[in-house]
C-alpha cells in the first residue's frame, strides 16, 4: 500500500502542518503577520491520529511537525504523543523558531519527540531581530545548546539564505559547529506568491557555499531514505555538518519522497502546486484504507517538477501556510 505517483517515485516522508499562525514576523514569510482566522479550521487531534494513522499504514516512516509555529498550539505534546505511538513511524521530528525550546524541551522528549529543526537565521542578535522581528535569539541559543548538552534530541539550525542580511555570515556560522554536534543547514530562499521584489534582491544560489565547503575540506555525504532534501556535508575538524537545501538546482524533484498536509486538512502534492486536496471528509471516521485509496489515485496527477526555474510559484502565497 505504498504511496507512489506515476513517475514511481514513493512518499514516506509526511510533514504535517498543526497551525498557520506564527508569532514571528520575518521578512520573507510573515512581514505583516498572519491571517489568524485561519486558526478556526485547524486540524482536531483526533483528525491528525487519521492522518498520520494512514500514512503509517501506506509506508511512512517519518512525521514532521512543522506550521507557522507549531508551539502555538496548545496541544502540542498531545500531537507529539499521537505521531510517535501510532504503528509504522519511527521518528518524529518538529520544525519550529524555537521560542518555547529552553522551557518545553523536555515535556516534548517525554511524548515522544526525537529530532528538531530551529529556524535561527542569523547568530547575531541585531541582525536576527532585523529578519524575524523578534528579539529572543540569547533565549533560543540556550534552547539548543541545552538540547545538544542533555543529547536527547538530533539537533538542526535552518538559515534561509539573504542577501541583504545574512550571505556574509557563513565563517560565523561554521565556528558555531566546529565544536557543537549540530547540523547546520542553509536553504534558499524561494519566490511564493507575495515576495516577488524580496525574491529578487535577496536569493542567493547555495551552490556558491557548496563551492566553498568542496573547495575548504567538505566531503558530500549520502542521505538515508527517509532524509528531506539537503545536500549534506562532513568535515573531518568539525562536530557538525553542513546542509544546502537549493530547490533550483537541476534534477531537485527527482528523488522526492516527502508529501505534506496542511492545518486545515488539505494534501499538498507539491510545496508549489497550483492545486491541493482536501482530505477533510475522509477524516470525520475511522477508515484509513478509503483515505489511501484516495491519495492514491490523487497522486497520479503530481507533477514531476515544481517548476520555480519558471517562476511558478501555485497557490503558495507564503511558506506558514504549509511550513516550507
Amino acid at each position: 500500500m505504498l504511496l507512489t505517483d506515476k513517475y514511481s517515485r514513493r512518499f514516506n516522508y509526511l510533514r504535517l502542518s498543526i497551525t498557520e499562525s506564527c508569532n514571528f514576523r520575518c521578512n520573507y514569510c510573515l512581514p505583516n503577520g498572519p491571517d489568524c482566522s485561519s486558526r478556526k479550521e485547524e486540524l482536531t487531534l483526533a483528525e491528525i491520529q487519521r492522518v498520520v494513522t494512514a500514512f503509517a499504514m501506506a509506508g511512512t516512516k517519518k512525521v514532521r511537525i512543522t506550521g507557522g509555529e507549531p508551539a502555538l498550539r496548545k496541544d502540542l505534546t498531545d500531537i507529539i504523543r499521537i505521531c510517535k505511538q501510532t504503528p509504522g513511524i519511527e521518528q518524529v521530528a518538529m520544525t519550529t523558531n524555537g521560542y518555547r525550546l529552553e522551557r518545553d524541551h523536555d515535556a516534548w522528549v517525554e511524548a515522544g519527540l526525537d529530532a528538531i529543526n530551529v529556524s535561527a537565521d542569523s547568530l547575531n542578535p541585531g541582525t536576527f531581530q532585523m529578519i524575524t522581528g523578534d528579539s529572543r535569539l540569547p533565549s533560543i541559543m540556550r534552547g539548543i545548546n541545552q538540547a545538544l548538552e542533555k543529547g536527547r534530541l538530533k539537533v538542526k539550525i535552518n538559515a534561509v539564505l539573504l542577501r541583504d542580511y545574512n550571505a556574509s555570515e557563513l565563517p560565523e556560522f561554521l565556528q558555531y559547529i566546529k565544536e557543537k554536534n549540530v547540523s547546520l543547514r542553509f536553504i534558499e530562499l524561494m519566490q511564493t506568491g507575495d515576495n516577488r521584489a524580496y525574491y529578487k534582491r535577496n536569493h542567493v544560489s547555495g551552490q556558491s557555499v557548496k563551492e566553498h565547503l568542496l573547495a575548504n575540506g567538505w566531503e558530500q555525504i549520502e542521505r538515508p531514505i527517509t532524509a528531506g532534501p539537503a545536500q549534506e556535508f562532513s568535515h573531518p575538524d568539525y562536530q557538525g555538518h553542513m546542509g544546502l537545501i537549493m530547490p533550483y538546482s537541476k534534477d531537485f524533484c527527482d528523488d522526492c519522497n516527502r508529501l505534506r498536509v496542511s492545518s486545515r486538512g488539505q494534501l499538498f502534492m507539491c510545496l508549489f502546486a497550483e492545486q491541493h486536496n482536501n482530505l477533510r471528509d475522509y477524516l470525520q471516521e475511522d477508515n484509513p484504507e478509503a483515505l489511501i485509496d484516495h491519495m492514491q489515485q490523487v497522486l497520479q496527477g503530481k507533477a514531476a517538477s515544481h517548476y520555480l526555474h519558471e517562476e511558478f510559484t501555485g497557490s503558495t502565497r507564503h511558506l506558514a501556510m504549509i511550513g516550507g
